[in-house]
Formats: structure tokens, C-alpha cells, sequence
């Protein structure tokens, strides 16, 4: 089973502290689903777990699997089977998505690699995911609408395989059948892989397809409450200053 812990992390960011003493563990088959309020640390959390190096972690630590990685480069926690499916995929002019992603298969499966099944792999997602063939052949994102650029993720979430998926706001700029496919094909991979999954939304429509195991309300840079799927239909209703503010009387 692969544990990712997070205890007592802070972090600042131009200075200014983000996430303030936050607690949470990931295991293997589950799914958590963090929520709150814009401003709260919740992209902060995903970019920190990855490595990005534009926030500094001032205490605490982040272990996989009892490992502390603080230190690691990001390519080194790819290598390790974690993944972050970005709230703004970036667009990568002269490499494209089929280069990209053999390139980066072969460099984690070494002499296992197989270009025919990554072949027949690729086709046969970018069929499910409603994708045109030709994006595959173009710039990683370019020219890509929103949600094309979310299919995206979720197409490199498939071939990569990670054991860890972090998926930021990955419901934002789809339509609704887009929506729709996007979540069955998480819950699909994460049936067949059972992945730890740690998945930031405003939007309860996406957990519709996405059955989360736990719901994590996130109110200034750290977890004020937990609860199971009921949590965040009460938030739909009721939105989150109330419950926040129940809280805190």
C-alpha cells in the first residue's frame, strides 16, 4: 500500500504564509476531495506535494511512503508515481503529445517499454476521451480549448499510470458531457489501479462521477472539517461561510 503523509506543513509564497500547519494522509484506494473557499491554499497543497519550487516549505514534511521528499526535484516524485493534473495545463510549443509521452514512458518503464502497445494505448484513449487524433500530433496544448487541455491531463494521467494522482480543479472549463467523461475516466483508472487520489473542486457536479471516500473543507491553509460525500452536497447548500463560520463560534 502506498501512504502519502503530509504533518504539520507550512508554507510561504513571496513571504507570505500559505498553508499553515496542515495534516493529511493519502492511502492507496482512497479518494479526497479538498474544498473551500477561493484563497485557502488550495492549489498551493498540489504544486507544494509536486515540488514546485515558487513556494518554500518553512516546517513540516511531506513522506511517500515513509520517504520524506521534501528535497526531491519534481521529475524525481514523477519517477516515484506522482502526478499533478494542472488547474492551467501549460502550452509547449516544438514537442508534441505523442513525443512527450513516449518520451516519458520509456524514461519510467526503461527496457519494458513497447512502442506498439503505446501505440494502440494512445489511440484507443484519445478515441475515449473524444479527443481528435491529430492533437497528438500537435504541441503539447496548442491551440487547445480548456477543456481539450483537461482531456489532456487525464489522457497522460492514462498512459503515465501514476500511484498518485493530484488533479487540480481538472472539472473547470468542461461542458457538461466533458465533465461527465472526464470523471468516469478517473473513477475508471482509479478502479482498475486503485491510486491514491487527492482532488481539488469548488463543484460538487463533478463528484457525481468521482465517488470520493472523504471530503476535506480547507479554510485559511488548513483542514477545519472533514466529512464523507454528504459534506459537499451540505456546502452546495448551505456554502461555505456558514459552515465555516459555525466553526468558529
Amino acid at each position: 500500500m502506498n501512504i502519502l503523509k503530509i504533518e504539520n506543513l507550512t508554507v510561504k509564497a513571496n513571504e507570505k504564509e500559505i498553508l499553515k500547519d496542515f495534516n493529511l494522509e493519502i492511502k492507496s484506494g482512497e479518494i479526497h476531495v479538498i474544498m473551500g473557499p477561493n484563497g485557502t491554499g488550495k492549489s498551493t497543497l498540489t504544486k507544494v506535494i509536486m515540488g514546485d519550487k515558487n513556494y518554500k516549505i518553512v516546517k513540516g514534511k511531506i513522506t511517500y511512503n515513509g520517504k520524506n521528499i521534501n528535497k526531491m526535484e519534481v521529475y524525481e516524485r514523477a519517477r516515484m508515481g506522482i502526478f499533478l493534473g494542472m488547474q492551467l495545463p501549460l502550452e509547449i510549443e516544438g514537442v508534441s503529445n505523442a513525443d512527450f509521452l513516449r518520451t516519458a514512458l520509456r524514461e519510467k518503464e526503461k527496457e519494458n517499454f513497447k512502442l506498439l502497445s503505446f501505440i494502440k494505448e494512445i489511440e484507443s484513449l484519445t478515441s475515449k476521451l473524444h479527443m481528435d487524433k491529430e492533437m497528438i500530433h500537435r504541441g503539447i496544448n496548442e491551440g487547445f480549448s480548456g477543456g481539450e487541455r483537461k482531456k489532456n491531463e487525464i489522457l497522460q494521467m492514462n498512459i503515465l499510470k501514476p500511484d498518485v494522482v493530484l488533479l487540480d480543479e481538472i472539472d473547470s472549463g468542461l461542458d457538461v458531457d466533458s465533465l461527465k467523461l472526464v470523471g468516469e475516466s478517473v473513477m475508471e483508472y482509479f478502479n482498475e489501479r486503485k491510486p491514491a487520489i487527492l482532488l481539488v473542486t469548488h463543484y460538487q457536479r463533478l463528484l457525481d462521477y468521482i465517488k470520493p471516500d472523504f471530503i476535506h473543507v480547507m479554510y485559511d491553509g488548513h483542514i477545519v472539517l472533514s466529512g464523507d460525500k454528504t459534506l459537499a452536497l451540505k456546502i452546495e447548500k448551505e456554502g461555505y461561510d456558514k459552515i465555516v463560520g459555525n466553526i468558529h463560534e
